[in-house]
């Protein structure tokens, strides 16, 4: 039995972790636009939820807004991975700004599914966080019809206009648990709504919680770096959390505590999708200044998705950064 004070033995790495496709593809998008067009680029929103992230691109010339009038006119735009209403787009069009869309391609592909469907005379009830940008930026997609549900409880207040159109959709960063629970309601109440043909929530969150449930019986406490705004780190620590483990988060190193890992052996350790790497490292170097000694890295799934960028970013199509 390990001792109350004793420090850890062992840091277990779960495999898959950190930057999915996505946040690659995002980050990217705003390190082209500034060696392609000079600072500032602006971005509306954050560009992820990621302190470490937002804080590197705005010593680089990024400057993050959330209302269209604080960009000059002329800039360039980047909107952010989690999308934007129709509303946003128009007035940025309308604006005249040169813009690049970093949303990510599954936030896109419910967008345009939400489109198509409306078009056929669907409503909608989405699963998903209030208040959350990928939230809004999917319910602003259509002017009405679209109903949000947060819980199971949420289910039995929808009021739909009808219900022989209905379909579900997603937030894509959901506990994938907790959204299967939600779906099981709607279809209770509403037998013929129409499911994804292909779940919403995407594979980089379902691989990143399936590792955590496959890690956290192995460890006594559980550690997932990720900013407290970022929707797929809380639900790795609620995930570890449910299964019986103690689980924290982190947005860096600084904030590990040292009573959390006294009398822990092992220490299991994630991080979300838009959880930079090199975070990851800083904590491990963190725990081994309080006595952990080893490192080892699970097996699990190697992601090799990789998504496009936009035109006008690509690298044959860029040429040398003005000067001033």
């Amino acid at each position: 039995m390990t001792p109350a004070s004793a420090p850890p033995q062992e840091i277990v790495l779960a495999e898959p972790r950190g930057f999915c496709a996505g946040v690659d593809r995002a980050i990217e998008i705003v390190e082209r636009a500034l060696e392609k067009f000079g600072r500032p680029i602006y971005v509306r929103h954050e560009i992820v939820h990621n302190t470490y992230v937002v804080n590197d691109l705005k010593s680089r010339g990024a400057i993050f807004i959330e209302a269209l009038d604080e960009v000059p006119a002329g800039a360039t735009l980047v909107f952010s991975a989690h999308g934007v209403s129709r509303a946003i787009q128009d007035e940025a069009k309308a604006r005249g700004f040169q813009i690049f869309d970093a949303t990510c391609p599954l936030v896109t592909k419910v967008h345009v599914e939400v489109a198509k469907l409306a078009r056929e005379g669907f409503e909608f009830i989405m699963i998903g966080h209030k208040g959350h940008p990928e939230v809004e930026g999917t319910m602003g997609q259509l002017d009405g019809g679209i109903h949000l549900v947060e819980d199971v409880a949420d289910v039995a207040g929808v009021q739909p206009a009808q219900t022989a159109k209905l379909a579900v959709v997603t937030q894509t960063t959901l506990s994938v648990d907790d959204a299967a629970q939600i779906m099981a309601a709607v279809k209770a109440r509403f037998p013929n709504v129409r499911q994804p043909k292909q779940q919403d929530i995407c594979y980089a969150t379902q691989n990143r919680q399936d590792a955590v449930k496959i890690m956290s019986p192995q460890v006594d406490v559980v550690i997932v770096v990720g900013s407290p705004t970022s929707s797929n780190s809380n639900r790795l620590r609620e995930v570890a959390h449910k299964l019986g483990t103690p689980s924290y988060m982190v947005d860096n190193a600084d904030e590990l505590r040292p009573e959390w890992l006294a009398g822990r052996a092992r220490v299991g350790l994630t991080a979300g999708a838009s959880a930079p790497e090199i975070l990851v490292q800083q904590v491990i170097d963190r725990i081994k200044a309080l006595g952990g000694a080893s490192v080892r890295r699970m097996d699990g799934i190697q992601e090799t998705v990789k998504f496009p960028l936009p035109k006008g970013l690509k690298l044959d199509e860029m040429t040398s950064k003005p000067t001033a």
